[in-house]
C-alpha cells in the first residue's frame, strides 16, 4: 500500500489492504471502545470525537495491524506501509515518518489552541442587565474590577470594608454601581449585606460573586505566631468567602451565574508562614468541591490565581512594620536561635521582593472579567509571567526540588545546624 498526501492508494500489484491505525487513534478510541464492550450508551461528544480521530491519516508512524498476516506469513514492505518507495512508487519523493509524525502533532495541537482561542472569545449576552457583587473594592484588585465592569455596563455591586472606600468608588463611577459595607469576618454584616442584594437583583438573581476581600499580615515564620494570628487571616480569606458565597448562592443558582474565588499562586506553593498560604489552599479546595456540586445547576466556579502584584498585601512598609512588632514579642530563646542577622535578612528580601512585583493590575481583573462575561470560562487562571513560568511549572515538580528553589534564598538562622 502506497500513501501520498496521507491517503492510503493501492498499487496494482499489492495484497488487499489491512486496517491498520497510529497510537494516536488506538488511544483517543479507547473509551469509545470499552463503552461498546460494557455496553454503555455512546455520547455525542464521543461520537464526534472519533469521527474527527478517523478522518487522521491512517500512515502516521507506529501504526499498529489490526488484522493478523495471513497465512503464508506475507508482509508487505516496510517502507511501502510508511510511505516510503516501493516497486510501484520508486523514485516518487515522500517524507520521512518522524517529520510527518511532527506536522500531525503540530496541526493538533493548532488546532486545538484555535479551538480554544474561539470558545474563549464568545461573551455572555445581555451583560447590562446582570449583578455581579465584589467584596474588597476599597483599593486593590476589587477597586478596578468594580470601575471596569461598571464601565462596561454592567451593575455592580460593590462591598467595601470602610465607608470612605464606598465613597471614593461611587465618586469614580456611574450611577449604576451601587455600594454597601461589609466585614467579611462578621456573620450580622454578612446578613445584612445578603438582605441588601436580594432587594437590588430581585428575581433576576445575582449574576457573578467575586470573592476578593483579603488580608497577609500577620506573615512570619510560623514559629513567631500565635494561634490568634493564624485565625485572623483564615477568618478572612477562608472562612469569610466561604460564607458569603453560602449567603448568596441561592440567587446565583437562580440567575445560573458564576463565583469567582481569588486564591493565590501561594495556594500551590507555599511560600511562607503564617495563615495567609492554608487560606488560600483552602480557597482552592473549596472552589472545586463548589464547582462539582454546582454542574447540575448550570453555575461555573472559577479560581484566579495571581502571582505577585503591587497591592496592600506587598506593601513592603506594612510587611517590615509586621515583622518588627511579632519579633518584638518574641521569647528570648527564640529570638537567640534566629538571630538579629535574620530580621534583617527579611527586611531586605522584602525591598528586593516589592522590585520584582507587577504594578499592572489589569492583567488580574482581565481573568476576573473573563470569568464573568465569557460563555466558556475557564477553571483556573494563573495571572502573571511569574505565576504562568514559575510558579505554576514549579508547583508540579517533585517536592523536594521546590523545597530547594523556595529556601534557596532564605536567611540563615543563627543557630543553624
Amino acid at each position: 500500500m502506497l500513501h501520498f498526501g496521507g491517503l492510503p492508494t493501492r498499487c496494482p500489484m499489492e495484497p488487499s489492504p489491512r486496517a491498520q491505525f497510529s497510537p494516536l487513534q488506538v488511544l483517543g478510541l479507547q473509551p469509545l471502545w470499552l463503552a461498546l464492550l460494557l455496553g454503555r450508551p455512546i455520547t455525542p461528544h464521543q461520537s464526534q470525537a472519533a469521527s474527527l480521530l478517523l478522518m487522521l491519516p491512517l500512515s502516521l508512524p507506529g501504526g499498529f495491524d489490526l488484522v493478523q498476516q495471513d497465512r503464508r506469513g506475507r508482509k508487505e514492505p516496510e517502507a511501502a506501509i510508511w510511505g516510503g518507495p516501493s516497486s510501484c512508487s520508486a523514485g516518487r519523493p515522500t517524507q520521512s515518518p518522524p517529520v510527518r509524525m511532527w506536522l500531525y502533532l503540530a496541526a493538533l495541537l493548532g488546532l486545538y489552541f484555535l479551538h480554544r482561542w474561539y470558545r474563549e472569545r464568545q461573551s455572555v449576552e445581555g451583560l447590562p442587565e446582570k449583578y455581579v457583587l465584589i467584596t474588597g473594592c476599597d483599593s486593590g484588585f476589587g477597586n478596578l474590577l468594580a470601575k471596569q465592569l461598571d464601565a462596561r455596563g454592567l451593575r455592580v455591586l460593590a462591598a467595601c470594608l470602610t465607608q470612605q472606600g464606598a465613597e471614593q468608588l461611587r465618586k469614580a463611577t456611574s450611577e449604576r454601581l451601587q455600594t454597601v459595607i461589609l466585614d467579611v469576618t462578621r456573620t450580622d454584616s454578612i446578613a445584612a449585606a445578603t438582605a441588601w442584594v436580594k432587594e437590588q437583583v430581585g428575581d433576576k438573581g445575582l449574576w457573578g460573586l467575586v470573592n476578593n476581600a483579603g488580608i497577609a499580615i500577620p506573615a512570619a515564620p510560623n514559629e513567631w505566631l500565635t494561634k490568634d494570628d493564624f485565625v485572623k487571616v483564615l477568618d478572612v480569606n477562608l472562612i469569610g468567602p466561604i460564607e458569603v458565597t453560602l449567603s448568596v448562592l441561592p440567587l446565583v443558582k437562580r440567575a445560573r451565574g458564576r463565583v469567582v474565588n481569588v486564591a493565590s499562586i501561594m495556594g500551590r506553593l507555599s511560600f511562607f508562614g503564617g495563615g495567609y498560604c492554608p487560606s488560600k489552599y483552602g480557597v482552592e479546595a473549596f472552589s472545586d468541591s463548589l464547582r462539582r456540586e454546582m454542574l447540575p445547576f448550570g453555575v461555573k466556579v472559577c479560581v484566579i490565581e495571581p502571582g505577585y502584584f503591587s497591592t496592600t498585601i506587598t506593601n513592603p512598609q506594612i510587611i517590615i512594620e509586621n515583622f518588627t512588632r511579632l519579633w518584638e514579642r518574641l521569647p528570648e530563646e527564640t529570638k537567640a536561635s534566629y538571630g538579629e542577622s535574620y530580621l534583617n535578612a527579611f527586611i531586605r528580601a522584602t525591598h528586593d521582593m516589592q522590585k520584582s512585583c507587577n504594578s499592572d493590575l489589569s492583567v488580574v481583573t482581565r481573568c476576573m472579567g473573563h470569568a464573568l462575561t465569557a460563555r466558556h470560562p475557564r477553571t483556573r487562571y494563573s495571572a502573571g509571567w511569574d505565576a504562568k513560568l514559575v510558579f505554576l511549572p514549579l508547583s508540579y515538580l517533585p517536592t523536594w526540588f521546590a523545597d530547594i528553589v523556595l529556601t534557596w534564598s532564605y536567611p540563615v538562622p543563627a543557630q543553624k545546624v
